[in-house]
C-alpha cells in the first residue's frame, strides 16, 4: 500500500492511474480518518449499551451505518479516489456522487438519531430533542428547500470559479467534501423517514421528490459531456499529463458518470 499526499500540484506529473494503483494508491487525511473513527466508535457504543440492557438493534441498520455509510465515506476520501480527485475530473465525479448520495443514504438507513435517543443519558437526550424540535431544524429539513439545495449545488460548483478554488486549497477542498455530505443528509434523512427528524413527508411526496431529482443529474451530465470548454482548464492543463485520458476526454467521462450514477442511485 502506497500513501501519497492529500493534494497534487499542477507542477507535478502524477503517476499514471493503472489497475494496480486502483488498489494501492491510498491517501491520508487525518481529519477525515478521525471523524470516521469517532462516528464509528459512538455508534458501536450505542449498540453495546442497548445490548447490555437486553434491547435489540437491527443488524441491517448497523451494517448500513458502519459499512455502507462510513465505509463508503472512507473509500471516497482515503482510497485512490482521494488520491486522484484533484488530478482527474472523472475521479472527482465518482467521489462527488458517493459523498452526496451514497454516504447520506446509508447513514440515514443506519438510524443513528434513533440509536442516540434510546441510549443517551437524560440531559444529552433532552438537548438532542430540543435540536430536533427547533425552528432551524424544521427549516433545514423543509423538503422544497433541501431539494433545491441538492439540485443547485453541482450547477453552482461546476459553473463557477469555486471548483478550481477547491482544487487549489486544502481547506476549501475539505469544505467541499463536508458540504456534499451535509446537503445530501438534509435531503436523505427525511426522505428515508426512519429517524424521528423534522421534515419527513408522505410516501407519494417522497416518490415525487425522487422523480424531480432524476432529470437534473442527466441535464448537468449531458451539458458537461457536450462542453468543449474545460472545467478548471488552467488547473488540469498545468499537469501536462502524458497518460490518458486527455483532459477533454476525462471531462466527457465525468459527465457520463454524473448522468448514469445519479439516475441509478436515485432509482
Amino acid at each position: 500500500m502506497v500513501l501519497v499526499p492529500l493534494h497534487a500540484t499542477p507542477t507535478d506529473q502524477p503517476p499514471p492511474l493503472t489497475p494496480t494503483r486502483l488498489l494501492t494508491e491510498w491517501t491520508w487525511e487525518w481529519s477525515m480518518a478521525l471523524g470516521i473513527a469517532v462516528a464509528a466508535g459512538l455508534y458501536i457504543a450505542g449498540m453495546v449499551a442497548l445490548h447490555r440492557r437486553g434491547d435489540h438493534w437491527p443488524v441491517g441498520r448497523s451494517v448500513s451505518f458502519l459499512l455502507g455509510g462510513l465505509g463508503s465515506l472512507g473509500i471516497a476520501t482515503l482510497s485512490v479516489l482521494g488520491t486522484y480527485d484533484t488530478v482527474l475530473l472523472s475521479v472527482h465525479m465518482v467521489q462527488h456522487m458517493i459523498l452526496m448520495m451514497v454516504v447520506p443514504m446509508f447513514l440515514a438507513l443506519g438510524a443513528p438519531v434513533t440509536l442516540a435517543l434510546r441510549t443517551l443519558p437524560p440531559r444529552p437526550r433532552t438537548m438532542l430533542l430540543a435540536v430536533l424540535h427547533s425552528r432551524l431544524a424544521r427549516v433545514l429539513t423543509f423538503a422544497p428547500l433541501t431539494l433545491a439545495l441538492f439540485i443547485a449545488t453541482p450547477f453552482a460548483l461546476y459553473y463557477s470559479p469555486f471548483y478550481e478554488l477547491s482544487l487549489r486549497s486544502g481547506f476549501w477542498h475539505a469544505f467541499l467534501h463536508l458540504h456534499f455530505i451535509v446537503i445530501g443528509a438534509l435531503l436523505m434523512w427525511p426522505l428515508m423517514g426512519i429517524d424521528p427528524v423534522p421534515g419527513r413527508i408522505s410516501y407519494p411526496l417522497r416518490l415525487l421528490m425522487l422523480f424531480l431529482m432524476l432529470p437534473f443529474h442527466a441535464f448537468l451530465g449531458i451539458s458537461i459531456m457536450s462542453s468543449t470548454q474545460l472545467i478548471a482548464e488552467d488547473w488540469y492543463l498545468a499537469f501536462n499529463r502524458t497518460w490518458p485520458p486527455s483532459p477533454i476526454d476525462d471531462q466527457y467521462l465525468a459527465g457520463g458518470i454524473m448522468w448514469a450514477s445519479g439516475d441509478l442511485i436515485a432509482l
